[in-house]
């Protein structure tokens, strides 16, 4: 097995695209949900919102944990230390558990009091809270699944994720269509219906990956259980490498919910119709996110073979071909917006009132496409507290412009979603500045 990588159009390509496609096997299930959601009303559209968001936050955290653990194994594969990236591994999966765990206790006993002291509408308020008390078991399922990732985006071997995905993508869409409106023989469960459903398809998800794993033999390749024995010295290690990175994606998300919560006092339209602009960075971003991660490994890689110099180069070419695809993008959404907003069967008023904020949203994915890219060069480097602090100055810009424009001046939420232009336009120019400084070259890790 090749563990140190080349630099070039194909190989880079060949690490994106089945990340791209793993990734759009989850946004189908998420759109998936929302649609069969949206059939219940437009109340039950609208408090997917919220709790869709409440589960992102600690998804994200996991995502902390995976991006981290990744250029970690990255850097061990440019170093062709095949029996450590299987240490890292291991002790990786005993964080996970640790930390969905935690996320378990704070969903049961903090989450109720704050949902129902910051969302106006009780009825909503308490749908989202039943919800949340059900989706939240899927938690370690979720973070041993993105382990995996770790595991086989650092390796270079990405053909294998999508084994996972799609048979995650199955079970949701069958056990959505059964919960929600009680099909083949399953009670009709309506809007909880979808978290059970997940956690369900999530367990799929998580079974048949690692049964890939241990048929393709990687567990021997990597000596996963040559050595059980816990060392506190990798603890630390993959600790300090992520959790600068769980502190930027959870506070990441936690404005985002806040966003949502300005949104909501705005009204149930104004929650539904932003919803589905969710909906659409979480579809569309998802190439801006596989060339980001392919950027965090890469970069990682390269460092670990001594190749330092390459790195400018590299981002780059990746950056500029996020770009491309995501202009392709930006074309389409402009020119036929009605034709994904129609999926969601609100009628005519909410596609009109919606257009207006897709055009804002897709200028959005573009500086995403290339700001992620060089955001997530600083992940491979290995310099995670430079990510979360240019996360928080760039949270702090986001949120004043959030509080300002939807609160304050009340302006409608066209002009809010505009805080996504901030927050990516901030992201870059930091990590730009920071990497060609050069600062980063004397990082081990």
């Amino acid at each position: 097995m090749e563990l140190k990588l080349q630099t070039g159009y194909r190989q880079i390509l060949g690490m994106a695209l089945p990340i791209t496609l793993a990734m759009v096997v989850p946004q189908i299930n998420f759109i998936t949900n929302n649609i069969f959601l949206s059939g219940l009303g437009e109340r039950e559209l609208a408090c997917a919102g919220i709790t869709g968001v409440y589960y992102l936050i600690f998804a994200v955290i996991g995502n902390g944990l995976n991006n981290g653990l990744q250029a970690l194994i990255a850097r061990r594969a440019g170093q062709n230390l095949p029996q450590e990236i299987g240490r890292l591994f291991f002790h990786g999966v005993w964080i996970a558990l640790a930390v969905s765990g935690v996320g378990i206790a704070t969903t049961y006993t903090l989450a109720p009091s704050v949902l129902r002291v910051v969302i106006h509408d009780a009825a909503i308020a308490e749908m989202a809270i039943n919800f949340l008390l059900i989706r939240i078991w899927g938690l370690p399922l979720l973070y041993l699944y993105v382990m995996r990732n770790a595991l086989l985006v650092g390796t270079n071997q990405t053909k294998f994720l999508v084994w996972g995905t799609l048979s995650e993508a199955v079970a949701n869409i069958f056990f959505d269509y059964a919960f929600i409106y009680g099909k083949f023989g399953f009670p009709a469960i309506g809007f909880n219906g979808a978290a059970y459903a997940s956690i369900i398809a999530e367990g799929f998800g998580l079974l048949v990956i690692y049964i890939v794993i241990h048929i393709k033999g990687m567990h021997k390749a990597f000596a996963f259980f040559d050595e059980v024995k816990l060392d506190a010295s990798i603890f630390k290690l993959i600790l300090l490498q992520s959790s600068p990175l769980v502190a930027q994606y959870a506070i990441s998300i936690a404005s985002w919910e806040y966003f949502y919560i300005l949104i909501e006092h705005h009204g149930a339209r104004a929650l539904a119709i932003s919803n589905t602009m969710r909906n659409i960075f979480g579809l569309f971003g998802i190439f801006s996110w596989a060339f980001a991660s392919t950027t965090n490994t890469m970069v990682s890689n390269i460092i670990g073979q001594g190749r330092q110099e390459e790195v400018i180069s590299l981002i780059k070419r990746i950056a500029g071909i996020s770009f491309s695809i995501s202009a392709f993008i930006f074309l389409w959404l402009n020119l036929v917006p009605e034709w994904f907003l129609s999926f969601y069967g609100q009628g005519s008023g909410f596609i009109q009132d919606a257009i207006p904020v897709v055009r804002v949203v897709s200028c959005a994915l573009l500086l995403m496409s290339f700001g992620t890219v060089w955001l997530n060069a600083v992940t491979g480097t290995g310099n995670t507290v430079v990510n979360l602090t240019i996360e928080l100055v760039t949270i702090v810009m986001y949120s004043i412009y959030c509080y300002v424009v939807l609160e304050y001046l009340n302006l409608p939420i066209t002009w809010g979603w505009g805080s996504e232009w901030v927050y990516w336009t901030s992201m870059f120019s930091m990590a730009y500045l920071y990497l060609r400084s050069g600062r980063w070259k004397n990082k081990k890790l």
